[in-house]
């Protein structure tokens, strides 16, 4: 009996996910997070299931590789051209945790204006009377503009929830006009960054928005606005947000996502108006079943001879069937 093809993920993945490859393919997990590891134990692999940046060097002397797998949506950490170069094809599982990263704006946008953090620990330290001094200075979210930055699957649904659940004011900058929910305002990028009291970021990271987020554009903020972060970190010009926030020429930030993740003793760490999360706005036990769920039927699809339903490749497609000609495409 020939053996099952293998599926091997940088992560484990969802229980329910697992166990759609019951008699279809044997799972394999990454034994540690380092990319020459990756390279060396995927290399009999039929599907890569990606949750962290991967070297271009998995899709070379991978005979067996026919589908790179983004559990989630961002395609940044997917080497695109090697891919396709291979001739592997690569899907990603959009607007599977949208809604998750949309509900953290508001988590993060709420737990600044009303100060979580400086009432949380003077409660705790200084006592009850100590921790109620700080409240009077909280803020509602109704009234105020928020301002998106990338109107895809995260903006639309931050935006439907803006509006219809917090009377909250919508503009958004991105690439068309066209297309935006009834209700939101296009502006462009330095008309967002100066008209809102909440910018939350929410668009890929691409070699236009590399940086995008500078000192400029921080300078146009108002001097109580809050900037939060749940695209990726190397969008916004840290020097110039930390510049922001000694200065107080801003009111907080929140910063899910970074270039390089923060080690004990960063300067974000020594502000009571900036909450810093370690890449969890789109995680919850829902959204982990819907990617990794999502993220398999793609790899069982092109298991059994389709194409993915989200190929994000087209190009690799004539490559592939040369790699595979017994695929029933």
């Amino acid at each position: 009996m020939p053996s099952l093809p293998i599926v091997y993920s940088t992560h484990t993945l969802h229980p329910r996910a697992t166990a759609m490859l019951d008699g279809i393919a044997t799972m394999r997990v990454a034994s540690a997070l380092d990319p020459a590891i990756f390279v060396r134990e995927s290399r009999d692999a039929a599907a890569f299931v990606i949750r962290v940046p991967v070297p271009a060097e998995i899709f070379e002397n991978a005979p067996l590789l026919r589908l790179a797998a983004r559990h989630g949506a961002g395609l940044d950490m997917v080497p695109m051209e090697a891919a396709t170069r291979a001739g592997v094809l690569v899907a990603n599982v959009p607007g599977a945790n949208a809604r998750t990263v949309a509900e953290y704006i508001f988590f993060a946008a709420m737990a600044l204006l009303r100060r979580f953090r400086p009432i949380d620990r003077d409660l705790r330290t200084k006592g009850w009377h100590a921790g109620r001094t700080e409240t009077v200075r909280g803020n509602e979210l109704a009234g105020r503009t928020l301002g998106i930055v990338g109107m895809g699957n995260i903006g639309r649904a931050a935006a439907s929830i803006a509006m219809a659940g917090f009377g909250l004011n919508v503009i958004a900058t991105s690439r068309s006009r066209q297309g935006l929910p009834e209700g939101v305002g296009w502006r462009t990028l330095e008309e967002v960054m100066a008209g809102s009291d909440i910018v939350a970021i929410c668009c890929p990271l691409t070699p236009e928005t590399r940086g995008m987020i500078d000192a400029d554009r921080i300078g146009r903020m108002k001097p109580d606005a809050i900037l939060i972060n749940v695209a990726r970190g190397a969008i916004v010009d840290d020097d110039a947000l930390l510049a922001a926030l000694r200065e107080n020429r801003i009111g907080g930030a929140a910063l899910d996502v970074f270039d390089t993740p923060p080690e004990p003793g960063h300067p974000y760490f020594s502000f009571d108006n900036v909450l810093v999360t370690p890449h969890m706005a789109g995680i919850s036990e829902e959204s982990m079943e819907r990617m990794g769920t999502g993220a398999i039927a793609e790899v069982i699809r092109v298991l059994k001879g389709g194409l993915p339903v989200n190929l994000r490749n087209q190009e690799a497609v004539e490559h592939y069937r040369r790699r595979f000609p017994e695929s029933p495409l």
